[in-house]
C-alpha cells in the first residue's frame, strides 16, 4: 500500500530532497524528541512531541492529531457542536472532531537551541482522504501564493515586530492560574524590565541586555534572518526587525519567533508577551508592521520600484497594489488585528493608523510608502497589524487585497499628508465590527471561501461574545483607552 506523502503527492521534489537528510541530521544533533508544530487559527504554536523512530515514520506516512485545537476559542473553550452531525459547521468530514493527519514540511526543521536533544519542525495538516485541511492557515498562504506565481510574482515580507519583556514576579502557580475551558485565570504577575520612555536609551536597552542577548543567539541558531533589536517606547517594549523573506517562509518564522521568544525568556525568568496593549500600569501598545513587495518570479526584480522621476514612489503595479489595500482595508482589518484588545491601538496621533490612508515615509498612515527609483527595497508598510496576528491570515490578506487592486487596476488616490484628518474611509474601531466587515465582503468569501470565512467569523464571534458579556455582567463602560482584566487574563499570557 501508497505510504500518504507519496500516494498524495503532497510533497515537492526539493521536500523529498530534505526529508532524505534528516536521519543523518537527528543522528549528528543526538536528538531524542522532535516536536511536530502547525499554527491554530489564532496563530499559536501548537505541537506534539514524538520519538525519532515515530518522527522517521511521519516521514512517509504523517502523524495522525485530533482536529479539536481548530475548534477552540483564544480561551480553549469549544465554539463548534463537534459531536453532532456536521461537527456544528454543516460538514460531514467534521464529525465527531475526527483525526487528521498533519504533513512534516522537510523544509523548516530546526534544531531548538534551548532545549537539549529536541527538534523542531512544522506540519501542514490534511484529512486522512488527502485533501488539504479546509481550516489551515498555512494552506490557505500557500494556495494564495501559488496563484501569485501562477501571475508571475512572488509576495515578499519584512518581519518588523514590537512585543514586552518583563520580569517574572511570581514563580508557583496557584488555584487563581487554573482556568476552565473558555475563562482564563490570572497570568502571573510581572515587574518591568526597564523604566520606559525613554525612547532607543542605551542604558535601558543594557538592562535587557542579558535576555536579548541570548534571544539574538537563538534566533541565529535556527536561521532566523534577524536585522536588529532595539528598546521601543513603553517598559520593556522591544522591536524585532527581519530580513525580507518570501511570504510562506516569513509566516513561518513569524510563528518560530513568537514561540521560541516566548520560551527562552521563560526560562530565563523573564516573561515575553505579544498581546497588543497590556493591562499594566504605562504599557503602550505594540503593532506589527508588515513589509511587502511583489518581484517577478523569474528574475526576482522588485516590480515595486518605480522608473527614475516617477511619482507617487511606487510603480504603476505598485500603486494598484496599493489601490487594493486601501480598497479592502475593512474587512481585511480582521485579520491584521484579530482580538478585541488590539483595537485600542487604531486611534488619532498613536503610530498606528484609524482610517485606511497612504504616504511616503509617514508612519501616521496606515501604508507608508518606501524607496523609490533605484531602490530595489522600494515597498509598502502596512501599519494596522497587532504582534499576536496570525501571520498567515494577516499575509493571506494582503495577498487578496493587492491582486484585486491589481486586476481592478484601482488609484491609491493622492498621498494624505495629514492622515489622521484625510477623507478617507475609517477603520473598524471593535473586534465585532471587523467581524461584521468580513461577513459581508464578497471579495474575501470568493478568495477565502464561504466555509473558511464563516468557520473564522463564528470562531472569533465567540471571543467578542464573551467580552460583550464580561462587560455586562461587571457593569463596565469598554473605553478605548482603558484595556480591561478580562483582555488580560484572556491575552497576556495566551499571546
Amino acid at each position: 500500500m501508497a505510504e500518504f506523502i507519496e500516494k498524495y503527492s503532497v510533497w515537492s521534489d526539493e521536500q523529498r530532497r530534505l526529508a532524505a537528510d534528516l536521519g543523518a541530521r537527528i543522528r549528528s544533533a543526538n536528538l531524542r524528541l522532535i516536536r511536530l508544530a502547525w499554527a491554530d487559527p489564532h496563530g499559536a504554536s501548537r505541537a506534539k512531541a514524538v520519538t525519532v523512530p515515530v518522527f522517521l515514520e511521519a516521514l512517509k506516512n504523517g502523524y495522525n492529531i485530533n482536529v479539536a485545537t481548530t475548534t477552540l476559542d483564544s480561551a480553549g473553550g469549544r465554539v463548534f457542536a463537534s459531536f453532532t452531525q456536521g461537527g456544528g459547521m454543516g460538514l460531514p468530514e467534521m464529525t465527531g472532531s475526527p483525526n487528521l493527519t498533519i504533513v512534516p514540511d522537510p523544509a523548516t526543521f530546526r534544531v531548538l537551541p534551548w532545549a537539549p536533544g529536541v527538534g523542531w519542525i512544522l506540519c501542514d495538516e490534511y484529512f486522512n482522504s488527502g485533501l488539504p485541511f479546509h481550516f489551515s492557515p498555512r494552506q490557505l498562504l500557500r494556495k494564495l501564493t501559488r496563484e501569485l506565481e501562477g501571475k508571475s510574482y512572488k509576495l515578499r515580507i519584512g518581519l518588523e515586530v514590537e512585543w514586552y519583556l518583563a520580569k517574572v514576579a511570581e514563580e508557583t502557580l496557584g488555584d487563581e492560574h487554573v482556568g476552565i475551558p473558555g475563562l482564563r485565570g490570572r497570568p502571573i504577575r510581572t515587574t518591568p524590565a526597564e523604566p520606559g520612555y525613554s525612547y532607543h536609551s542605551e542604558t535601558n536597552m543594557d538592562l535587557m541586555q542579558p535576555v536579548l542577548g541570548a534571544l539574538a543567539e537563538t534566533y541565529e541558531a535556527l536561521g532566523l534572518p534577524l536585522r536588529s533589536i532595539e528598546n521601543e517606547w513603553g517598559p520593556g517594549q522591544v522591536e524585532c526587525t527581519f530580513s525580507a523573506q518570501g511570504a510562506l517562509r516569513a509566516a513561518d518564522d513569524l510563528l518560530l519567533f513568537r514561540t521560541a521568544t516566548r520560551q527562552v525568556c521563560r526560562r530565563l525568568g523573564h516573561f515575553a508577551t505579544f498581546m497588543a496593549r497590556p493591562a499594566l500600569k504605562g504599557y503602550y501598545a505594540s503593532g506589527w508592521h508588515l513589509h511587502q513587495s511583489l518581484v517577478d518570479a523569474k528574475t526576482g526584480e522588485n516590480r515595486f520600484m518605480p522608473s527614475a522621476g516617477k511619482e507617487p514612489p511606487i510603480s504603476e503595479l505598485g500603486k494598484n497594489y496599493l489601490g487594493g489595500l486601501l480598497a479592502n482595508a475593512v474587512p481585511a482589518t480582521v485579520f491584521a488585528t484579530p482580538t478585541v484588545n488590539g483595537y485600542r491601538r487604531l486611534k488619532p496621533d498613536s503610530l498606528a493608523p484609524d482610517r485606511a490612508s497612504w504616504a511616503y515615509d509617514h508612519r501616521g498612515a496606515m501604508v507608508r510608502a518606501l524607496g523609490g527609483a533605484g531602490d530595489p527595497a522600494t515597498r509598502l508598510e502596512n501599519r494596522v497589524g497587532e504582534p499576536s496576528a496570525n501571520p498567515y491570515l494577516f499575509a493571506a490578506s494582503q495577498i487578496v487585497s493587492g491582486l484585486d487592486g491589481i486586476e481592478r487596476k484601482l488609484d491609491p488616490g493622492p498621498q494624505d499628508l495629514d492622515p489622521y484628518n484625510a477623507k478617507r474611509t475609517m477603520l473598524p474601531t471593535t473586534l465585532a465590527g471587523a467581524l461584521d466587515a468580513l461577513d459581508e465582503d464578497a471579495l474575501f468569501r470568493k478568495q477565502l471561501g464561504d466555509v473558511f470565512v464563516d468557520y473564522y467569523v463564528k470562531l472569533k464571534r465567540n471571543e467578542a461574545g464573551r467580552f460583550a458579556a464580561f462587560l455586562e455582567e461587571h457593569g463596565i463602560e469598554d473605553k478605548p483607552d482603558e484595556p480591561t482584566a478580562w483582555e488580560q487574563n484572556e491575552y497576556f499570557d495566551f499571546f
